[in-house]
């Protein structure tokens, strides 16, 4: 039957805009559930350290004698008659107040101890990520990527709901880890998928930063969310409206997607260890980890640091991360489009600049605001980093191997996870050891000593296009990421095996040689 509604879903499913809105959909809910956890599980563990009795939250506090004490001192005759309701309040609200703060101060100890707790459960998600990346890449170029990425949402539904209904420390660790694979299957899928339908440079570029958009939505809607769900809601509540948000991304992705049909890659992918041996790809992929490391390391240990010098209340522990989020956010889309101008290799290269100096301020803040000056940079900088190298790792696979995106953006992902997984893990232990300022510095310093390896980055030659300019007695410049598409078009080389294929910009012919 040739009904309106099929054949305008027919028409759909062959719109480039619909499957970057099916990504962008899948990028937002996956950095949500990634983000919403970050100021509940600090908190959630420190008070089930309370309930089972490690600590006693009124150990610390000095009671308030009732009116019977009184009575044992002072005759009832001679008191003043006063509006006890009226003084009760208030001493009540003063005295909580008085031993929150007390406890907090008190207890600097079993908050340090919480850093590899939650460290290490923040770190299982890129660990499994990290290992399920090249079995992923493997099944996209196999299958497509319209099945991995449906997979990858009926895994993130069933981690939610886990989150939702888990009490325990295993739990929620197993969690984590289960949410790990379904990111891997989504990420990887997705940019796949947009870097197979969006073949020119300069549209690539942009859609991906629109793409990344979704994910820095994700980032910056999930913490506020969680901890303000979490202090005036319950700990279950955040989870289940992003289960429900995923159902109706999985009945999307039925509607646009055809995940039930295989679609093979038509040309042989790259094998992962020639992407690997690829230096200019290594460096790429460096840069992102060590950037991305710095909020890694930040999400476990910047809610206890301010739990335990500022005595924040749970939800300024997520609103803390809202500078980061909303300049990531504006800088993804931003340079999406301005780093094609400028210069990947220099966006990168000022990013990771920022990202230290951000990070050496960050251990100056003393209350919550004096965050937002240092949370902001970093914001900006890894929009200004990743909204140029996942552009440029596509670029690269374009123009040195063969332009099947299931392999690089796999590895992309395992830069980032190695950055996640190690940040965590890692920070923890070091923020417990030497203290949260100096794992900043640390950090920090490592940024700005990576940065000028993105140098190699201005002008990556063609897979032995040297040879084949020597060979010419001509002068051939290779075409670069960032310039415009104003000179014309050049083929690449004639010496790769079956990789005769050109840049994005350029017509997809062999080369001939005159």
């Amino acid at each position: 039957m040739d009904c309106a509604p099929c054949r305008w879903l027919r028409e759909k499913r062959e719109s480039r805009q619909l499957v970057l809105v099916v990504v962008f959909v899948a990028l937002l809910l996956d950095n949500m559930l990634f983000t919403v956890v970050v100021p509940i599980i600090p908190s959630f563990l420190y008070e089930t350290e309370i309930q089972n009795g490690n600590l006693s939250a009124t150990q610390f506090a000095t009671p308030t004698p009732s009116p019977a004490e009184y009575s044992d001192q002072v005759p009832i005759a001679s008191l003043p008659s006063i509006n006890i309701e009226a003084v009760t309040v208030p001493l009540e609200e003063e005295h909580k107040n008085i031993s929150n703060l007390t406890t907090c101060k008190s207890n600097k100890s079993l908050l340090q101890s919480e850093n590899i707790k939650v460290g290490l459960l923040f770190a299982s998600k890129a660990i499994l990520q990290l290992l399920t990346n090249p079995l992923v890449g493997l099944a996209t170029n196999r299958f497509g990527y319209d099945a991995p990425l449906f997979f990858g949402f009926i895994i993130l539904f069933l981690s939610t709901l886990m989150f939702a209904f888990s009490g325990t420390y295993t739990l929620l660790f197993l969690a984590r880890s289960l949410q790990g694979i379904g990111s891997s299957f989504s990420t990887v899928a997705g940019l796949g998928m947009l870097a197979s339908v969006y073949t020119d440079d300069y549209e690539r570029g942009k859609t991906m930063g629109i793409a990344l958009g979704g994910l820095a939505l994700g980032v910056l809607t999930g913490a506020p969310f969680g901890s303000i769900m979490y202090e005036f809601v319950g700990k279950a509540s955040p989870f289940l409206v992003l289960a429900v948000l995923a159902l109706l991304d999985g009945a999307l992705q039925l509607c646009i997607l055809r995940p039930s049909k295989f679609s093979a890659a038509t040309t042989a992918p790259t094998p992962y260890f020639t992407l690997l041996k690829d230096p200019y790809i290594l460096v790429a992929a460096g840069a992102l980890g060590v950037s991305n490391m710095a909020i890694g390391i930040m999400e476990p240990t910047l809610p206890i640091w301010m739990m335990e010098t500022m005595c924040s209340p749970n939800w300024q522990l997520g609103m803390a991360f809202l500078p980061a989020s909303v300049s990531y956010l504006i800088c993804t889309n931003l340079f999406g489009i301005l780093s094609h101008k400028l210069g990947r290799w220099l966006c990168t290269f000022l990013g990771m600049i920022i990202v230290g100096i951000s990070l050496l301020c960050v251990p100056l803040a003393v209350n919550i605001y004096g965050l937002i000056g240092p949370n902001a940079g970093i914001g900006i900088a890894l929009g200004m980093v990743d909204s140029s190298i996942i552009p440029i790792m596509g670029y690269l696979v374009d123009l040195r191997h063969t332009s099947v995106y299931g392999g690089i953006y796999a590895i992309s992902d395992i830069a980032l996870c190695l950055g996640f997984a190690l940040g965590p893990s890692m920070g923890g232990a070091v923020a417990m050891a030497i203290g949260f300022p100096w794992l900043m510095v640390i950090i920090g310093i490592v940024n700005i000593l990576y940065s000028p390896l993105c140098l190699f980055l201005r002008n990556p030659p063609a897979r032995e296009e040297k040879v084949a300019i020597l060979s010419q007695e001509c002068s051939m410049q290779t075409r670069t990421y960032m310039t415009q598409n104003n000179s014309r078009d050049l083929p690449l080389s004639d010496h790769s095996d079956d990789e005769q294929y050109s840049a994005p910009n350029r017509t997809k012919e062999p080369l001939n040689n005159s």
